[in-house]
């Protein structure tokens, strides 16, 4: 049976990890770290299963709590959140989905984190040569009071070959096309979260469909597929 809601002993867990970030905390509170990453799990999949009455999944992975510290200044062993990401099926519906499980830190994103280049390269064309549609499916009122402005890393100027003068170039600049939605603890332990979560997926449709139409025809509206 899948689990709808977050319990206040996993974010409470979380708190005490970020406390007692070692190997030997961990391992002894190991049992009680699976009782409270399968029951994360089961949410995860009833977010899933949401998510499929009005899109397609093809998988869900959940990180594992365990970080890479093989590059990293922060050498603490272990994640002090718990999260998913959820795939898109086939090669015509694009975007992604991700939820972030923390105590104080809590989101949602959707949309294209790290696009490849040559993703990126098309996007960037389509929004040189118009951007009416994409502003107009991010700025419409019910979208924007769910999801936001638009977020992600940005070029200092323009990205090469583009004219930094261009009228679109706020839009042209950006290295991400990403939406995200920060949450209280609160909100995450409410009865009615996986419902949130639910109509904020649901509300980044608009934007999939037409970044899907993009990454699937050339700029004559051709299909690539």
């Amino acid at each position: 049976m899948s689990n709808s809601t977050i319990s206040k002993d996993v974010l409470d867990f979380l708190k005490e990890l970020s406390k007692n970030n070692n190997k030997d905390w961990f391992e002894q509170h190991k049992p009680t770290f699976k009782t409270h990453e399968k029951a994360v799990k089961s949410f995860f999949e009833t977010i899933k299963d949401g998510l499929n009455h009005h899109d397609e999944i093809e998988k869900m992975k959940m990180f594992r709590i365990y970080r890479d510290v093989r590059f990293s200044k922060n050498k603490t062993p272990y994640k002090t959140h718990l999260s998913a990401s959820f795939s898109r099926l086939g090669a015509h519906l694009r975007g992604g989905y991700y939820i972030h499980i923390m105590p104080g830190g809590s989101f949602l994103a959707t949309g294209f984190w790290d696009p490849n280049k040559e993703d990126l390269f098309r996007i960037r064309k389509e929004l040189e040569m118009d951007a009416s549609e994409f502003r107009e499916v991010i700025n419409e009122k019910s979208f924007k009071e769910i999801w936001g402005d638009l977020a992600g890393d940005a070029v200092k100027t323009a990205p090469k070959g583009f004219d930094k003068e261009h009228p679109d170039i706020d839009l042209i600049r950006k290295k991400q096309f990403i939406f995200v939605r920060n949450f209280s603890d609160k909100e995450v332990l409410s009865d009615s979260f996986a419902q949130e979560v639910d109509k904020s997926f649901r509300a980044i449709r608009p934007y999939f469909d037409l970044m899907s139409d993009i990454l699937t025809t050339n700029l004559n509206g051709e299909s690539l597929l």
